[in-house]
């Protein structure tokens, strides 16, 4: 699965590369836009060994700056970049009976490159999009909150206990993000409802012979909104 995703990354940057380099093949466009964006994150971890959790919710949020490069028969393309804080992390579902609690959430910047497809209007409209590319993001800091009765991780059903206490030890994480949404184009700017979905191809955690995770992966939805407002614009 993971030489799948890597695979389709590679091919993402590739199509995104080729977008931009080959901007005149359709009808040309030169527009520029900025903004913000902000929203909650549904995040988790996907650990081998397994470790049972539920999605933790945290904050998003940055800066958004879209360049749109071509009409390409009904699609315009372009290309979107972002610099966001983002909380993420993971909530274990603890069921042997200690009445325990335990989540951690993790702080990045994370710098996504996108390609940018959309149908629809381009001006004073709805237009719907799509947007999909690779993903890096720089970890800053973490919160690990134990809760419930006193702390007995000793009758865990799967006797995975080695997260606890454990510092993040890869400081960057890279993966693979896509979504879509609407896109409402007026005389003030662009409003724009996303969902997306992140997929984490790096681990948090070691993952040599000698290590105990062979897989720390993060794992993120993502629903936002966002406000742009045009720089350059084709007239």
């Amino acid at each position: 699965m993971n030489k799948i995703l890597k695979n389709l990354s590679v091919i993402i940057i590739f199509l995104s590369v080729s977008l931009y380099s080959n901007a005149q093949v359709g009808e040309s466009r030169n527009d520029l836009a900025i903004g913000f964006n902000g929203g909650v994150n549904m995040s988790s971890v996907s650990f081998t060994p397994t470790i049972k959790q539920s999605n933790i919710m945290g904050m998003c949020g940055g800066l958004s700056i879209r360049y749109t490069c071509e009409k390409y028969f009904t699609a315009i393309c372009g290309l979107q970049v972002e610099i966001n804080y983002a909380q993420r992390g993971w909530k274990e579902d603890i069921d042997d009976g200690s009445n325990n609690t335990y989540q951690r959430v993790t702080n990045y910047i994370e710098v996504p490159f996108m390609f940018n497809m959309g149908w629809g209007k381009e001006r004073n409209g709805v237009k719907f999009f799509i947007n999909a590319g690779p993903q890096m993001n720089f970890f800053l800091s973490e919160k690990e909150t134990y809760g419930g009765d006193a702390w007995n991780p000793s009758n865990r059903p799967n006797n995975v206990t080695e997260q606890y206490g454990k510092d993040t030890e890869n400081s960057f994480d890279y993966g693979i993000a896509g979504g879509g949404g609407l896109d409402l184009s007026t005389k003030i700017g662009h409003f724009i409802l996303e969902g997306r979905y992140y997929y984490g191809l790096a681990d948090i955690f070691g993952n040599t012979k000698k290590d105990y995770f062979g897989r720390s992966g993060n794992s993120t939805i993502t629903v936002k909104l966002s406000y742009l407002f045009d720089i350059i614009k084709t007239k």
